[in-house]
């Protein structure tokens, strides 16, 4: 069989990715010497990095992608960072220079390649119990924090540098609803377009960093340290959802809770709308009509869920810790950021299920959020009530709008065919836990599996019962991690990506 797709240049561009991945591994590196720990699990992880990146890049001197050869990068490029940030958790917990080595639950080969992975596709599920990060260096909580910062605007950069033409809906939508033409020219190159987001997102991670550890300063954050500060800043801009602290958010006063908010749905904003808004050109997010669809889902199901919470008679929290949590939790599932401010597996089924519902809608295409995201639900709702009006009268024309603008037809089916491919993944995912946790004899109920399904694939973290947001994803099989993993990666990536690799055609057609 004759491969044509030129797999060199999409594995020597994943050399240059991996090569570059060696300057944020010399963060955590330099804090481990500061802190009088071992830095050789992250110097070995540079060394990897530039090895094989080096060695990658000399498959091809060839630099241009076509179509085929972008889906195989990005696939490529997802598990290769995912590997070699493993190596640090892999090695993970060897305490101050001359000590013995701390066995953890993420040095193990299955354990540290699901923290690097879920903290690279932003995901935000963990193996770590409490005790866990009570005794890892804080060289390695740093790391779980950078990883998900650099995945948090590695997949806007993907979408917008090599695959605005070709993901499923996601970018055509993104450029119709920016009103941007093409969004990899909102500069004349796409290097500058790149650096462009990248100091938004910088912009935003260092105004976060201020508020957080200004609070500190004032008074007001007992914990919110500089190392706090800065870490929660790089995952809740990022939609991440990792956290140095055990109790996640609620290890922090209520004005930091409330802090964080706007931070999530900033990070969960199209950053193309953002970048407006620096330029002085309020009127483009005003006629956005899927930010005011966003913004309006967020509202409703905060307050539903707030309502819910204030007539539940065994959860008697108080009139502004009900609207807190309420909203905080709410917030954090639909922008896919997984962070908690309570265990909210002690709220009622009514409340569970309503944060379940809100792990399927995600935040604004172009951002860094994951799940499927609410540009597609408004095309949904769009072409359902359309569908709705051409049944009364066949012969209507009614072209699909957004913000005024038409929405081709191959788009809205590319929309629907993603939007159920993605169900239909999420069930399977579903079974899996389920039979995986009677064969092993794990205790996963029905609803415990759907969470975690859905936690996993929509890439958002904590879930329900033995995935809750105070419990770990340790307690289920290696053999269901190991699954997971993968689902973290295709989610992320959001499926097609992945699944064309698949297609014998895709090779030698």
């Amino acid at each position: 069989m004759r491969i044509r797709v030129d797999w060199r240049s999409s594995c020597s561009l994943t050399g240059t990715v991996l090569r570059w991945l060696s300057i944020p591994l010399a963060a955590p590196a330099l804090l481990a010497v500061l802190d009088g720990n071992d830095p050789v699990p992250f110097l070995v992880a540079i060394a990897v990095a530039i090895a094989s990146g080096l060695a990658l890049e000399q498959l091809s001197a060839d630099r241009e992608l076509g179509q085929r050869e972008s889906f195989l990068m990005v696939a490529l490029t997802w598990l290769g960072v995912a590997s070699v940030g493993a190596i640090p958790f892999l090695f993970a917990g060897a305490g101050s220079a001359g000590e013995s080595a701390f066995t953890g639950l993420i040095n193990t080969p299955i354990n540290a390649f699901f923290e690097s992975m879920s903290g690279l596709t932003t995901t935000g599920a963990t193996v770590m119990e409490e005790w866990d990060f009570n005794n890892q260096p804080r060289s390695i909580l740093l790391w779980r924090q950078l990883i998900q910062w650099l995945g948090g605007l590695g997949i806007l950069i993907v979408a917008i540098g090599l695959l605005s033409h070709l993901m499923v809906g996601g970018a055509q939508l993104m450029e119709t609803e920016s009103q941007t033409r093409n969004v990899r020219k909102l500069r004349p190159h796409i290097s500058e377009t790149a650096r462009l987001i990248w100091g938004l997102y910088v912009g935003l991670t260092l105004l976060a960093v201020a508020v957080f550890y200004g609070l500190h300063l004032l008074g007001f954050a007992d914990g919110m340290d500089l190392f706090n500060a800065v870490s929660h800043a790089l995952t809740s801009v990022a939609t991440a959802g990792f956290s140095p602290e055990g109790d996640s958010i609620a290890a922090f006063s209520p004005i930091v809770q409330w802090s964080i908010i706007p931070f999530m749905i900033l990070g969960s904003t199209n950053f193309v709308l953002l970048y407006y808004i620096t330029q002085g050109e309020f009127e483009r997010p005003l006629q956005s009509e899927e930010l005011r669809f966003y913004l309006g889902v967020l509202a409703l199901f905060s307050a539903l869920v707030v309502g819910i919470l204030a007539f539940d008679a065994d959860l008697d929290l108080g009139i502004e810790p009900t609207i807190r949590h309420g909203v905080f939790n709410v917030v954090s599932l639909v922008t896919t950021t997984g962070y908690a401010s309570m265990d909210f597996n002690q709220w009622s089924p009514g409340a569970k299920h309503m944060l379940f519902l809100s792990m399927f809608i995600g935040g604004m295409a172009g951002s860094t959020t994951c799940s499927i995201k609410s540009l597609r639900w408004l095309v949904v709702l769009k072409a359902f009530k359309r569908n709705l009006f051409t049944a009364i009268h066949p012969e209507a024309v009614r072209p699909l709008r957004v913000s005024g603008s038409v929405v081709d037809e191959e788009t809205v089916n590319d929309i629907f065919g993603y939007v159920l491919l993605a169900i239909v993944i999420f069930f399977g995912l579903t079974v899996l836990l389920v039979v995986d946790a009677a064969r092993a004899g794990t205790d996963v109920s029905e609803f415990g599996a759907l969470g975690a399904a859905a936690s996993i694939f929509m890439n958002i973290g904590p879930a329900f019962e033995l995935a809750g947001p105070m419990e770990n994803y340790n307690d289920f099989s290696a053999f269901s991690r190991s699954v997971m993993v993968i689902m973290m990666w295709i989610g992320r990536i959001e499926i097609v990506p992945v699944l064309v690799l698949l297609l014998p055609a895709y090779w030698r057609s």
